[in-house]
């Protein structure tokens, strides 16, 4: 696979007016109206084998939701609730268990054992395949949250939404291939593509605490802060643009005809500004919530004040995959309940469960939900002994996540922990298997993703990774 010929310093040099920015995020998509691969690494490729999945949400919950209260039922920590933990190799000393302050029950025909907490997603149980004997290799939350994205602890790699776009293309010449909503101020751990052509990174809404598409509808139906860098120009108008990427266009052109009239990179950038142009109007044409119906907008709980930001995240999440982007991720923060456990997390998951299953639902009605693999989860679990009074401590030998639609076994649960939830016994699924299994599901070969770099060809995986091809449909 080719790398982009042009340098970021080079297009940045364009200036702040939004061409440098976006016609450098352009430029790889630019064969794509040629039909010239060779030229543009975003360009739709080839997968390794007919995909599942067409495209990715990932919905992203950063801090470690406790498995135990959530997805992963267990009756005997219940019953032996306030009993000293059993000790594993010294590790708990001389800590109690505390069994889930809430009640699991189960639902859909498959009976999959869901909390009280979800009682909107619980209703899509046929539709979830929960990854109840997840592991991840450390249980601190820089290192597992970059294992999560990156599959290493210690380097920056590139994500796996770089992977992915990188593996795949995108579906849409004049949007970014990958997009990230709301993500944690470390880039290169998160949504980058290291050693893989800049290209490929994800394209920003929001962060760093900002709400990316938060409680106040604004001009495009989210925050102003959620907008993407450098879309709009507040020098010109639309009008003024075109004239100034006129005259530009036309300097290029006579360099190309100085050249002999043949000049890939002069083309290249002649093509590159016009997409960035169109991106323009594009970005924020998708991001704009307003026009869609009052009952789709309630279906995501849009307008409730525990629900209205993640509930536009959703929705936004929705109409990006409908367009034709690859992979979107959203990051919902403060999973983190080392101490007001029962708090803290019903406040987090009312947030969140009716706009997923609103997701779910319209994904579903529109015809999306059987080729988009929607997934939930964080970068570990949570102790089944308590941490103080009413708190878990980080967990990383078992959690769960689950997935949805793009071609997952729906109403299933795979693998499992033991008896109180301390570790996988079961079907052991690493994040390294989390993301060989991922990559299949999109038609992708985590063996034969690969990129040449520093003498060696690197993939996702490393040298690890087994597809669980038992939870495919």
């Amino acid at each position: 696979m080719s790398t982009n010929p042009f340098s970021r310093r080079e297009f940045l040099k364009t200036g702040s007016n939004g061409f440098g920015y976006l016609a450098f995020a352009a430029l790889a998509q630019q064969q794509m109206l040629r039909g010239n691969t060779a030229a543009g690494p975003l360009a739709p490729k080839a997968p390794h084998v007919m995909p599942r999945a067409k495209r990715v949400i990932f919905l992203c919950m950063q801090g470690a939701p406790s498995h135990v209260d959530t997805f992963d039922h267990k009756p005997k920590l219940s019953a032996d609730s306030g009993k000293g933990a059993p000790s594993l190799a010294g590790r708990y000393g001389t800590a109690k268990l505390m069994g889930s302050p809430w009640k699991f029950s189960q639902h859909g025909r498959s009976g999959l054992w869901i909390s009280e907490l979800f009682p909107n997603l619980a209703k899509h149980a046929d539709e979830l395949c929960l990854l109840n004997s997840m592991a991840t290799d450390l249980p601190a939350h820089p290192q597992a949250f970059s294992q999560l994205h990156t599959g290493t602890t210690q380097f920056v790699r590139p994500s796996l939404g770089a992977w992915t776009l990188y593996g795949l293309g995108t579906m849409n010449e004049n949007l970014p291939g990958f997009i990230t909503v709301n993500p944690p101020g470390n880039a290169a751990r998160t949504y980058g593509s290291a050693f893989l052509p800049a290209i490929y990174q994800g394209t920003k809404i929001g962060g760093n605490g900002l709400p990316g598409g938060g409680a106040v509808a604004r001009r495009f139906g989210t925050s102003e802060e959620a907008g993407v860098a450098n879309i709009k120009n507040t020098r010109f108008t639309t009008g003024e643009q075109r004239t100034q990427l006129d005259l530009v266009q036309a300097l290029n052109k006579s360099r190309m005809q100085q050249d002999g009239g043949v000049s890939p990179e002069v083309e290249g950038v002649i093509e590159s500004y016009e997409l960035a142009f169109r991106m323009q109007a594009e970005v924020p044409k998708v991001m704009d919530l307003s026009k869609e119906t009052a009952a789709t907008q309630a279906l995501y709980g849009i307008g409730e004040q525990e629900t209205d930001t993640f509930g536009k995240q959703c929705l936004m999440a929705r109409k990006f995959a409908e367009a034709g982007v690859r992979f979107i991720e959203i990051t919902n923060g403060n999973w983190d309940q080392h101490f007001n456990l029962k708090a803290a997390l019903e406040r987090n998951t009312a947030a969140i469960d009716k706009p997923i299953a609103g997701l779910l639902t319209d994904l579903k009605q529109r015809g999306l939900l059987k080729d988009t693999l929607v997934i939930w989860g964080g970068e570990f679990g949570r102790t089944p002994h308590s941490q103080g009074e009413d708190g878990r401590d980080h967990n990383n030998k078992g959690f769960t996540m689950w997935m949805a639609g793009g071609g997952v076994k729906g109403g299933m649960a795979y693998g499992s922990t033991d008896d109180y939830g301390y570790e996988a016994v079961l079907n052991k699924m690493h994040v390294h298997d989390w993301h060989a299994t991922v990559l299949a599901l999109l038609g992708l070969d985590h063996e034969r993703l690969t990129f040449r770099y520093a003498g060696r060809d690197f993939r996702l995986t490393d040298v690890y990774g087994t597809v669980a091809r038992e939870i495919m449909a």
